[in-house]
This record gives structure tokens, C-alpha cells and sequence, in this order.
């Protein structure tokens, strides 16, 4: 059966992501394959609209199917994100990225009222604007690239016994010279 959506081009996967409930489901679909039924469970939403935005995010090519399980007669997919394999969209339009950004700053927001504050918790919180040698750029980049892989091969499937549900939201980007 056809989820109505095929994928065209750049601007479905933008589509996509450019939700903040999408993106939550790209962060919790990181730690394991899960089906629509737990998606929905997890977020606490329902099966209807967990099933309709994993449709959309597969569309997009954001998800693979993992698996496929007979329930009950039917089959139930488990879908999985692959972040490293399959990186984020990078719109070139202003209005586009524009819309991206809203969603994870937005989705930065929703994690961050759920952050724990306490002086023995870990955390880091970097917001800088700077010029630095192209040298340094690069082996920041890299390094940060590397974090971020090593975080996502560590994740776990939610609730995980002697796990901590973390966020990271990481941004590094080369601005104009010329921009104010």
C-alpha cells in the first residue's frame, strides 16, 4: 500500500524535518528501530499521526525500515534513522532555511524545559561568533563531527536501564565575511 508521498526532491526532505514533532522523531528513531505503535507511546500521540509523519520522513528518505513484523494478520514496520548515513537536508533557499531553523531552535526550547540543573550534572552550552584560523576551523569541525557520531552510535533505545536522556543540538556553520 502507497503512504501518498514519493519523494521528489531537496525540498521533500526539508519538508520533513521542518516540523518539530518530525524532529523528535528522527531523535528518538537515533537509539532504535521503533514502530508507529511505540513512536506514538513514546511521544504520546497518537498511532494515526506517528504513523502519518514516519510515512513522510521515509518518504523523504530520512528513515530506512529496519524490519518488518506480522501483528495480529498485518505487518507493522519499525523504522530507524541513520543520522550519519543520511545527513540532514541543507536548503539553499532563504525562506527554507529560515524555516529549519525556527524548528530546531523551537525544538532546543521544548528540551531545555526539560533539562535538570544541578552543579554534578555535565553539561555545555556554547553560543560564539568568532574569526579563527582556517587551520582551526577545520580541526573544530572535525572534532564536533566526531562527538556527534560517537553520540549517536552510543544511543539506546528509550527508558534503556542505566541510560541518561541527554540532548545535543549542534550547530557550526562559516558565516559571510561581509554579514552584520
Amino acid at each position: 500500500m502507497s503512504s501518498g508521498v514519493e519523494p521528489t526532491d531537496r525540498r521533500t526532505s526539508l519538508r520533513a524535518v521542518a516540523h518539530p514533532l518530525r524532529l523528535r522523531m528522527l531523535s528518538l528513531l537515533t537509539g532504535a528501530a521503533m514502530s508507529a505503535a511505540e513512536v506514538a507511546r513514546e511521544l504520546d500521540i497518537t498511532h494515526a499521526n506517528a504513523s502519518y509523519h514516519l510515512r513522510q520522513l521515509h518518504a523523504a528518505g530520512l528513515l530506512v525500515v529496519a524490519e518488518e513484523e506480522s501483528i495480529r494478520g498485518g505487518h507493522a514496520k519499525r523504522y530507524r534513522h541513520h543520522p550519519m548515513v543520511e545527513q540532514l537536508p541543507r536548503p539553499a533557499d532563504p525562506h527554507s532555511r529560515h524555516s529549519l531553523l525556527v524548528a530546531v531552535a523551537d525544538e532546543l526550547v521544548r528540551r531545555a524545559s526539560a533539562q535538570v540543573v544541578t552543579p554534578e550534572r555535565r553539561q555545555h552550552l556554547t553560543d560564539a561568533e568568532l574569526w579563527v584560523d582556517p587551520e582551526i576551523w577545520a580541526e573544530v569541525v572535525l572534532t564536533v563531527h566526531a562527538a556527534s557520531e560517537r553520540l549517536h552510535e552510543a544511543a539506546r533505545p528509550p527508558r534503556t536501564p542505566r541510560t541518561v536522556r541527554t540532548s545535543a543540538t549542534i550547530a557550526l556553520f562559516e558565516m559571510d565575511a561581509d554579514a552584520r
